[in-house]
């Protein structure tokens, strides 16, 4: 289902007011991207950076052309490993947070 352009737009500027709001952007994105939903993690990246740093300006960070990074975060989209922790550790660093990942065993509580 694609986003009309109304809501994409309020979604990009609550993004821009509210610091929550950003890192549950950003943790989400990456939580899809680890539970095996590429698409939708690629996609909330996207509209983050959009909000936040900007392709360019995540361009200039990461020496990693625009275009290429446009490319990497589009529905066909295929970031090498290497290319998406590099821009992963710079959206952390320009949110000032650092995301862990955890283990957690179905059936099993602690």
């Amino acid at each position: 289902m694609a986003l009309t352009r109304a809501f994409r737009t309020t979604l990009l500027e609550r993004a821009q007011r509210d610091a929550d709001f950003r890192q549950a952007m950003l943790k989400e994105g990456i939580d899809a991207m680890l539970a095996g939903d590429m698409r939708a993690g690629k996609a909330i990246l996207r509209d983050y950076i959009n909000a936040v740093v900007g392709f360019g300006q995540l361009a200039e960070a990461t020496h990693m052309p625009v275009k290429s990074l446009m490319r990497m975060f589009g529905p066909k989209g295929n970031p090498r490993a290497d290319n998406l922790f590099q821009i992963i550790r710079h959206l952390q660093a320009c949110e000032g947070i650092h995301l862990e990942v955890t283990t957690y065993q179905e059936g099993i509580q602690s």
